[in-house]
């Protein structure tokens, strides 16, 4: 089967502006990562994760070595379309809300709106900000905003999802279901590589783990086989009467030297699961809150399970029933009820007002009308040239009084002949 993730001597030596190495960040790593699995990388920090992880996204170039994700380069865009990645800070828009930030991710992968839009409602349920679904990112706590970053790493339903640092920031509530995600993504076939320096996190959800020290490996194996040791041994058991206890001691006595190689004591259970059962208590006595809420599980998009033949020809069979019932109920006439006094009062009063309404409105569009006419014929008299008006009346004026000097010239003239 051919490794999701595998690097080869992979070396990354950051240079200095002269083009000198002046740090060695990772020195031969060679790891394989095969499908369905959890792997951790863990060390202290400095020791290489980060570098790690970007050249496993194709954000740096190795120094030597080659790096390979799905048999293929990181930086290949049919690779980076099956993977999902959660940085160790969400650096995200702080105007956008959380519905929007879901939905500009999914236009990076090229999703169609309908399955966005289906995707963001079922990943901020699934992340427990159903009630914030509407609030601007900047307003988030730290614990909120990791919560959406881990839905923006899974919009695309990735085959590889990265983790860096996945539950820091995050309250005991949200650090146990991103456990619970990944164990639900993994019997899914999703493959998961993490990076924490929370030991406690990685021992419960990994299946392998490497650690890294200086750049290079140091030790990688099965955490089971790794944490077994072998000069111990651990009994757990019900409760016994002080009577069972000291035969249980006496027989110990005989294969123990030393009263400090062993201890009887009562069986303490973890803190995580005493702070779960308090809040479960509190949420059973319906304590309101405005924070984060316990999410609902892992999106059902998120799942790829083949259903069985039984369980197809049942749904095909009920959504048969369901579709010969709603026929049925559109072809039933529907039942006229007898108006009564009050009702034939509504409707007459609403008949009134629609009038009142038409006529209103009959006259508001005269009235418009007459305005606007009255506009019309007030810029037509803007533009008339009064200047040339006077002229042609000064020049008729001037004509009369020619024609009028001329008839008396011609009076004297015909007197005198006379």
């Amino acid at each position: 089967m051919q490794p999701v993730i595998q690097t080869i001597e992979l070396t990354k030596i950051y240079k200095d502006f002269w083009g000198r190495g002046h740090v060695r960040a990772l020195e031969g790593l060679n790891l394989e990562v095969q499908p369905g699995e959890v792997f951790g990388l863990l060390g202290p920090n400095g020791s290489g994760k980060t570098t790690t992880v970007k050249l496993l996204l194709g954000l740096l170039f190795p120094t030597r070595g080659v790096v390979q994700v799905f048999g293929n380069s990181p930086r290949e865009i049919n690779v980076k379309e099956r993977m999902g990645y959660m940085p160790e800070e969400s650096h995200l828009y702080d105007y956008l809300n959380a519905r929007e930030t879901l939905d500009f991710f999914g236009r990076l992968f090229g999703l169609n709106r309908t399955d966005r839009d289906q995707r963001s409602e079922a990943l901020i349920d699934m992340v427990g900000l159903g009630r914030a679904r509407n609030r601007p990112i900047g307003e988030f706590s730290k614990g909120m905003a990791r919560r959406i970053g881990i839905a923006q790493a899974l919009i695309n339903d990735p085959d590889l999802l990265i983790l860096d640092e996945p539950t820091t920031g995050l309250d005991p509530i949200g650090t146990r279901e991103i456990k619970d995600l990944i164990a639900t993504l993994k019997e899914r076939g999703k493959t998961i590589f993490l990076c924490s320096h929370l030991l406690a996190d990685v021992e419960q959800v990994c299946d392998r783990i490497a650690i890294l020290y200086g750049g290079k490996m140091r030790i990688s194996g099965d955490v089971n086989e790794l944490l077994v040791e072998d000069n111990t041994m651990q009994i757990r058991m019900p409760a016994l009467p002080p009577e069972g206890i000291a035969s249980i001691e006496n027989l110990i006595r005989k294969y123990v030297q030393s009263d400090r190689d062993f201890e009887i004591a009562p069986s303490e259970r973890r803190l995580e699961d005493f702070f779960l059962s308090e809040v479960k208590k509190a949420k059973k006595e319906q304590v309101s809150t405005a924070g984060a809420e316990s999410g609902t599980g892992a999106a059902s998009f998120l799942s790829r399970e083949e259903e069985s033949p039984e369980k197809l020809i049942e749904d095909l069979t009920q959504a048969g029933r369901q579709k010969i019932t709603e026929q049925e109920e559109k072809s039933r006439p529907v039942p006229v009820e007898k108006e009564g006094k009050e009702d034939k009062e509504d409707r007459e009063l609403i008949e009134q007002l629609s009038q009142k309404a038409r006529y209103d409105e009959k006259n508001s569009t005269e009235k418009e009308k007459a305005e606007t006419k009255e506009e019309t014929l007030a810029d037509e008299d803007k533009n008339v040239r009064y200047d040339m008006l006077e002229n042609l009346l000064r020049k008729d004026k001037e004509k009369e009084e020619k024609e009028k000097e001329e008839e008396e010239a011609k009076d004297n003239k015909d007197g005198k002949s006379t």
